[in-house]
């Protein structure tokens, strides 16, 4: 049986005493990449910050790799292996690329470890290489897209969660952003990715979930959702 890395169990989310997602229960294997679709103010980012215990969870469980999380502070599930890479970015705009970067390792001691993961993530991103020394402030959308999760990356993550990264893109950088997500799947990142821009996150996802209103309302292999008469009426406009 497949090692799952990151389980949600029936979670419930309130925000000002409202559900904003109810009865939710994910699965995110080892190595795989899951997307979860919806349309704006579904539940996604909600649910995001709630598996990472930046949003209360009311009800239910978050596992990662078999250990319950919920109701641990942020920096312990960072510490854990998870990494959310938020919609908003939250860089800090004064500071130079590769300081915005090294504050992503803050977790870890060693000094080659972070000198090696700075590696990685220039060999992902050359641009961030050639910008390391320039306020993040500085760059454009894509390259703050870049920074955000090369920064997301600096701690060795076992799962990384991207909400939204397309977001503001244009086409072509939206083109080079997914290449990246392919790449990381490749190398054997386990991915839970919220995104609007659902052809390109079914044609990457392994598998995928679709909330609305909060509720799962589907779920099935991209496959099966490309197929699925909601999915080309709502998302894919077909």
């Amino acid at each position: 049986m497949e090692q799952l890395a990151l389980e949600v169990r029936e979670v419930e989310i309130r925000y000002r005493g409202l559900p904003v997602v109810q009865d939710v229960s994910i699965q995110v294997k080892k190595g795989g990449t899951v997307t979860i679709l919806g349309a704006n103010g579904a539940g996604k980012s909600s649910l995001l910050r709630g598996i990472m215990g930046a949003q209360r969870i009311w009800k239910g469980k978050v596992m990662l790799e078999g250990r319950e999380i919920q109701g641990l502070s942020t920096e312990q599930i960072v510490k854990l292996g998870l990494v959310y890479v938020p919609e908003e970015r939250m860089l800090f705009g004064p500071l130079s690329v590769e300081d915005n970067l090294k504050l992503g390792a803050y977790l870890l001691d060693e000094e080659n470890l972070v000198r090696e993961n700075l590696e990685k993530v220039y060999g992902l991103f050359p641009k961030l290489r050639e910008r390391k020394d320039q306020a993040a402030s500085t760059l454009s959308g894509g390259e703050q897209q870049m920074l955000a999760i090369g920064r997301g990356l600096m701690s060795n993550p076992k799962v990384l969660m991207l909400d939204e990264p397309s977001l503001g893109l244009a086409p072509l950088l939206v083109t080079e952003l997914f290449d990246t997500v392919r790449r990381l799947k490749t190398s054997g990142m386990t991915i839970l990715l919220v995104e609007q821009n659902v052809k390109e996150a079914l044609e990457i996802a392994d598998y995928g979930y679709v909330l609305q209103a909060g509720r799962l309302v589907l779920e099935g292999t991209k496959d099966e959702l490309i197929s699925s008469d909601m999915v080309k009426k709502a998302y894919l406009g077909l």
